[in-house]
């Protein structure tokens, strides 16, 4: 007697697929979490072990000469004299509901302050992500198609920028296109012209970063066999190059802008202060020098949301850019 014919089980990749992506998020949303209450606890307790009081600062610095029940006065209205656990979770619960607190030193919103600096520097961090990008292609594209000489070449020069520190390249240009050639103002203005230097003094050595990491990835990619598989249909160098190759190499750069991001805003704390443009960075450090604990704290919560933001547009890029995930869909 032959044997039933045993069905084969209903599929359920749909719904697989969306549990994976419902995991995806909510590993996103709790990672994010997660930095944030790490970058306000690291902050926190950064800020207190700077030398010198609060109150005193709150009050006008050392120099101010208040008296004892002044001081007295201010720790018990800001809750300075509580245990620092106790200012620590005080602390989490403020940020917890959105409220970044009040400034000792101009004894106003930390939020409102802090928005109106962010425009400034996130302008300054965007741009000179997309100057590195076009002078990371550019060298990359140029060193990759004209042989060995030109690669070692481009680099040389991809190390060198790479290795610049933003305070001499900054000296270097305000020297150059200020000093010698007076084409650019030294300090930043209002208009274009006072966003060149501060944006090339942040570009260049990003640019030589994303440029070794380009031209590599460039590189493997000439050599790849989807590359070999095009140039066997017909397909010209310039096609194979700008269609295919250049495609696939660009993933790790773009998946290294979340990064590069960062970088740029913590550059921007000597930028800022070298071309005297307001911003993020120039309020940060001002704040650290008189001890006003509720700015650093709402400048670095800014600052984490704005990269945790930046770190999910470049992977929602790369996977946009990568042509992997829906050929494999398509199957």
């Amino acid at each position: 007697m032959a044997e039933p014919l045993t069905q084969r089980p209903t599929p359920i990749r749909p719904r697989a697929r969306t549990r994976d992506r419902l995991g995806a998020v909510l590993r996103r949303l709790a990672g994010a979490v997660f930095v944030l209450w790490a970058v306000a606890t690291l902050t926190f307790f950064a800020v207190r072990l700077i030398p010198g009081d609060p109150a005193q600062a709150i009050l006008g610095g050392p120099g101010s000469q208040t008296s004892p029940e002044a001081l007295a006065a201010v720790r018990a209205e800001y809750g300075l004299d509580q245990p620092i656990w106790v200012q620590y979770l005080q602390q989490l619960g403020r940020l917890a509901t959105g409220d970044l607190g009040r400034s000792y030193g101009l004894n106003q919103d930390v939020g409102p302050l802090v928005l109106a600096q962010l425009g400034g520097t996130l302008v300054l961090a965007v741009t000179s992500l997309a100057v590195a990008w076009v002078l990371a292609l550019t060298l990359a594209t140029w060193s990759t198609g004209r042989g060995r000489l030109a690669r070692r070449i481009g680099s040389g020069l991809e190390i060198v920028a790479a290795a610049l520190p933003h305070f001499w390249l900054a000296t270097v240009l305000i020297v150059l296109f200020s000093v010698w050639l007076g084409v650019l103002p030294p300090i930043s203005t209002s208009d274009a012209r006072g966003l060149v230097l501060p944006v090339l003094t942040l570009a260049v050595p990003l640019a030589g970063f994303l440029g070794q990491v380009m031209r590599e990835s460039l590189l493997t990619a000439l050599e790849s066999p989807f590359v070999l598989s095009a140039r066997a249909r017909g397909e010209s160098e310039r096609g194979v190059f700008w269609r295919h190759a250049l495609r696939h190499a660009a993933l790790p750069a773009i998946s290294l802008s979340g990064w590069a991001f960062g970088s740029l805003i913590s550059g921007a704390v000597v930028v800022e202060t070298i071309f005297a443009r307001p911003g993020l960075g120039r309020t940060l450090l001002t704040a650290v020098t008189v001890r006003d604990v509720p700015v650093v704290v709402g400048v670095v919560m800014v600052v984490a949301v704005a990269y945790i933001l930046m770190t999910i547009a470049t992977d929602v890029a790369s996977r946009i850019a990568d042509p992997r995930p829906r050929t494999e869909a398509g199957r």
